[in-house]
């Protein structure tokens, strides 16, 4: 699966930009707010319907517009998909596949797998277990169809009943919201543990790959405590919730947690450390889909391998070309990408990009 052919209108500065593109990598060399960042996103906003550098849609529409249009041509093996995708100031959304009305996001998601190493992208390992939760379930909604219908409607039972806990004025009358609600949590919760311990050794085998002097473990919680029934938790919480406003315990709280050489990995790395475990586990992620799947993931690589050592920059470009994936890499200079130690290949294509214009090189 990759993106053969890009197109972008009144996206950041990026006004008017129609690329070809590698099936391999893609690079894109320009000066700090030329706009590279801004291509990337605009990747990222084709597949997921959403920034990764910011919540509010205004802030990505060139500002003397009032809408901004993506377009893509997708292709894997002998298939090809147009999707297009159109967002306005008013909030308004147009989707289109292959032409067809009526898509969701969720639609556009499932044909751009895609992973992005960022600088920001260490809340991963030192954020909240927000960061990680979506990281398993990222890789659940690839792997399984079934998943996200089971993760938006337990979403949406845990919106109601925190609702409910304002109204209610004994648990009998929350009751028929927990015995649906718990049946999706395990269901869900059990998902995870499965795509979680499945993962596991990739990641171990990934992080002694570029980090051999640490022993990487990791272990998933699931949220509650394990050998409980969560409609039990949940009866015996409900003053303690309803005093709070909110369902305090739950698969909303699971975490999927990394430890080196026992300890927290957030305590005892250094950020170059903590770096090249975020690349190990977006790697491992993304080519553990590859071989389960036979799909192929895009990778969007912004500004983060010029902070890695020569050693561990030539590792990652190499696990890159290993894997088959689509790649788009950025860096200031010629120079710098030279210094990154990526190895150029006959089907490579570079892009120079100044002030919102992107032309080959």
């Amino acid at each position: 699966m990759s993106l053969s052919r890009l197109i972008i209108n009144n996206f950041r500065n990026l006004t008017a930009v129609d690329l070809e593109l590698s099936h391999g990598f893609n690079f894109l060399i320009g000066e700090n707010g030329s706009g590279k960042t801004s291509l990337l996103e605009a990747i990222f906003y084709l597949g997921h319907g959403r920034s990764f550098k910011s919540h509010i849609s205004n802030r990505v529409i060139n500002y003397e517009r009032d809408h901004f249009v993506l377009f893509g041509r997708v292709e894997e093996a002998k298939h090809e998909w147009s999707v297009g995708l159109q967002k306005t100031r008013q909030g308004d959304t147009t989707l289109k596949i292959n032409g067809e009305d009526g898509k969701k996001i969720s639609d556009l998601a499932h044909l751009l797998p895609m992973q992005v190493i960022t600088p920001e992208g260490l809340t991963l390992l030192n954020g909240g277990p927000t960061y990680r939760r979506a990281f398993l379930d990222w890789g659940l909604f690839h792997q399984h169809n079934e998943f996200y219908n089971h993760w938006a409607n337990l979403k949406r039972l845990l919106k109601q009943r925190n609702a409910a806990l304002a109204q209610v004025r004994n648990y009998a009358e929350l009751r028929p919201w927990d015995i649906e609600l718990a049946k999706l949590a395990h269901l869900v919760s059990d998902m995870r543990a499965v795509y979680a311990e499945a993962l596991r050794p990739e990641i171990e085998k990934t992080c002694q790959f570029f980090l051999p002097e640490l022993e990487i473990t990791v272990s998933f919680h699931q949220g509650w405590e394990k050998e409980s029934e969560y409609s039990e938790i949940l009866m015996q919480g409900f003053e303690r919730d309803r005093t709070v406003g909110y369902t305090m315990v739950g698969p909303q709280k699971a975490d999927f947690r990394f430890r080196a050489n026992g300890l927290p990995v957030e305590d005892v790395l250094s950020r170059g450390q903590l770096k090249l475990l975020m690349c190990a586990l977006r790697l491992a992620q993304g080519e553990y889909l590859i071989t389960q799947k036979s799909r192929q993931c895009l990778f969007l690589i912004d500004d983060f391998a010029s902070e890695l050592d020569p050693t561990k920059r030539a590792l990652l470009a190499e696990r890159l070309r290993q894997s088959g994936s689509q790649v788009f890499v950025t860096a200031i200079t010629q120079d710098q990408l030279n210094q990154m130690h990526w190895q150029g290949q006959q089907s490579d294509k570079r892009f120079s990009v100044t002030q919102g214009k992107i032309v080959l090189l």
